[in-house]
């Protein structure tokens, strides 16, 4: 549901973001119980489905316990919000000038603090999707990254006239954002980022600074011989305290969830017994850690068993996968988090995003049943009582009888390894949209190769194929790297897969690939303006001819049967600059 996020290269740029008056109208269609129409996002809509899933209305009036001066409505966490307060009450008076509010989450997203501009019934004192549908603080907390949503992207209809920006905050060795920095203000149509992003990062970073001057000394004589034993390494260290834990990224690469709780449990039989350099499961060295003579936790330094393989923890993205980007990150990462929960996943995105590949991937070289609903009658094929991991490809091509087996598995099975594929585009039927619905809550969007170009220089090494013996790979040069990265790819990394596999199959020449070897509508990068369907097939025919003339327009236009005037013309129009 994002409309911008940070990173920058994560969420919808300025120039894919549909206009304020046609997410208003798209809004109302959904709210009257009409699908999305296809120019709506897919993180919107998704982010939509979810809030009816949950049964968040969009009339609900504001909680009579929000508090806009400054006090929490609820039991907040002593640390944050002592760490936080001085802080937000010093920017209080310049929010007025500001026209803006700011407000203070904790992890659950219960507002802790707020002060500023906005009229008191557009507060909410828990801003958790549950309760108020897509927001800023929603999702910033759920990415780790700044995030914005603005005005119709909202469900609420209090919100419509809001734009806001959260950014996470992170406590000194946590692994997950302990809170967020929000500012709200008026709407502002069209901006990326938001006027008072750069208020919200620097208030978040000054609380982050407060927080880790706050950490009280037991936490922080932990903290400090966790971080020694890492030594400003990526070793594999675990620190265990009561019901905290710090796990380093080499320890989570090593150890599963289950591998962590067992060695927590290790840990603190060992602290009972109270024995220096007791030896723990994974061949860990635990070192107890004091503070003014009482013991506050230990750190254990692992150290990996020969043969031992890393385990693939939740969170963590799939390894098969090309891609380093934010959105392909922020995607596979909650993809990988969702499945390892026994329950159905809906894996959203265009044609070619790479969805069945990532199905395949989460389920940890399992081999599933694959069924396919473009192949027809899936009630026959579908197993009774499945009791192995199955993917469903193309939902959208679900029959009437075949959803209405679906949803059998589902209330038969509500526990069973279910990964659906889903590409949208014609409005799904009432059947399948309450499948969709249902599924809604636990679904992934995978971002189109549009939206990450910056992957392309790793999916060309990803999908080329492997050189003849005694060849080497192909190589690219920068120009045509650029113009791959600036053509926007309608099939995605399927589209991108078969140019390169055909380009490596007939090439002759020797060398890394220049720009003119790259097939005409690649080279040429994307038109001027979108085209259409009539329009892209002419321009095509156009570029073909000028590269089997040479690119001679005269004899290009005679060979088309079109005047010299009227080519031009038309290569302006499409802007093309052959």
């Amino acid at each position: 549901m994002t409309t911008a996020e940070h990173p920058p290269a994560a969420g919808l740029p300025s120039t894919a973001r549909p206009a304020l008056g046609q997410l208003r109208r798209a809004r109302a269609r959904f709210l009257a119980g009409h699908p999305p129409p296809a120019d709506v996002p897919d993180e919107v809509a998704a982010a939509w489905r979810r809030a009816r899933f949950y049964g968040v209305r969009p009339d609900a009036a504001t909680d009579s316990t929000a508090d806009s001066a400054g006090r929490a409505p609820q039991s907040p966490d002593p640390a944050l919000l002592e760490a936080a307060r001085p802080v937000l009450e010093r920017l209080a008076p310049v929010l007025v000038h500001e026209r803006a509010t700011l407000l203070l989450t904790d992890a659950r997203l219960r507002v802790l603090w707020s002060a500023g501009h906005a009229p008191r019934d557009t507060l909410r004192p828990d801003l958790s999707e549950q309760s108020v549908g897509p927001n800023s603080a929603a999702l910033a907390l759920r990415t780790g990254h700044r995030a914005e949503v603005h005005g119709p992207e909202h469900i609420l209809d209090m919100w419509q006239e809001v734009s806001a920006v959260s950014v996470p905050l992170w406590a000194p060795g946590d692994s997950r954002p302990v809170g967020t920095v929000t500012v709200a203000s008026a709407l502002c149509a069209g901006c990326a980022p938001h006027p008072q992003a750069a208020l919200a990062e620097a208030t978040a970073a000054v609380v982050e600074a407060e927080l880790r001057a706050y950490t009280r000394p037991p936490e922080r004589a932990l903290l400090d011989a966790y971080l020694t034993a890492r030594a400003g390494q990526d070793r594999p260290v675990a620190a265990f305290a009561g019901h905290s834990r710090l796990v380093s990224g080499a320890a989570a690469r090593l150890l599963s969830a289950r591998d962590v709780e067992d060695l927590e449990r290790a840990v603190h039989e060992a602290l009972r017994v109270d024995t220096p350099g007791t030896r723990l499961p994974y061949a860990a060295t635990v070192e107890i850690v004091r503070h003014q003579g009482q013991v506050v936790g230990a750190v254990a330094v692992l150290e990996p068993a020969p043969g031992r393989a890393p385990a693939t923890p939740a969170g963590r993205p799939p390894t098969a996968l090309a891609g380093h980007s934010v959105p392909w990150r922020h995607a596979t990462e909650r993809a990988a988090e969702l499945a390892t929960a026994h329950a159905p996943l809906l894996l959203v995105g265009e044609r070619g995003t790479g969805k069945t590949t990532l199905a395949r991937e989460l389920l940890g070289g399992t081999e599933p049943l694959v069924v396919d609903a473009a192949e027809g009658d899936l009630h026959e094929t579908l197993p009774a009582d499945p009791h192995g991991s199955l993917v469903l490809r193309h939902a959208e091509r679900l029959a009437q009888h075949d959803v209405a087996a679906i949803v059998a598995l589902l209330e038969s099975r509500p526990t069973a390894t279910l990964l659906v594929t889903y590409t949208p585009g014609a409005p799904p039927g009432p059947c399948l949209q309450r499948l969709l619905d249902t599924l809604a809550a636990r679904s992934v969007t995978l971002p189109a190769l549009r939206e990450r170009p910056e992957d392309i220089k790793e999916l060309l090494a990803a999908v080329a194929p492997a050189p003849e013996p005694g060849q080497p790979p192909l190589t690219w040069t920068l120009d045509a790297r650029r113009a791959l990265e600036r053509y926007p790819w309608p099939g995605n990394v399927t589209e991108l897969s078969h140019v390169v596999r055909s380009l490596a199959r007939r090439r002759r020449a020797v060398g890394p690939v220049r720009r003119t070897e790259l097939p005409d509508p690649v080279r040429e990068g994307p038109a001027g303006r979108p085209l259409t369907p009539m329009e892209d097939a002419e321009r095509t025919a156009i570029l073909v001819a000028l590269r089997r003339h040479g690119g001679n327009k005269a004899r290009t236009a005679a060979a088309l049967g079109i005047g010299r005037a009227t080519l031009y013309r038309k290569l302006r129009s499409y802007g093309s600059h052959a």
